[in-house]
């Protein structure tokens, strides 16, 4: 087996993961996923989720560029990234991980401010005198 490569978003993040066999490490843009989410406790947690989930923890060595979003964006993006391609690696995982919640793609985006309001839906506030 080469390396398997997949996408994984989350918002506006998207997380570009490649999957090769090895020990364990995870890459994110060339530094250590403990130096990029440094400041994001349960980030380890979120990343590593699919390979709990299957049992294949340490297996893989992740490598994995991101953009966009926040960190924890950035973290689901991955971990969407890393569940993708481990559907690629072996079929069979599909319906362990489909069961965790982790091969849908979260919709939920932030919605537009709209003119006239403060917000996407909060409106002016009211004086009555």
């Amino acid at each position: 087996m080469e390396r398997i490569y997949s996408t994984g978003k989350r918002k506006t993040a998207v997380a570009r993961v490649w999957l090769m066999p090895g020990s364990g490490n995870v890459i994110v843009n060339d530094m250590p996923y403990q130096e990029y989410f440094y400041d994001h406790i349960v980030a380890g947690d979120v990343i590593f989720a699919p390979f709990r989930v299957t049992n294949l923890m340490g297996k893989f060595d992740v490598f994995c560029t991101v953009k966009g979003g926040g960190k924890s964006a950035q973290a689901e993006a991955i971990r969407h990234g890393i569940t993708r391609a481990l559907i690629i690696y072996q079929q069979d995982l599909k319906p362990i991980l489909r069961k965790a919640g982790f091969v849908t793609r979260d919709p939920r985006e932030k919605e537009r401010k709209k003119y006239g309001l403060r917000g996407a839906r909060r409106g002016q506030q009211y004086s009555k005198r």
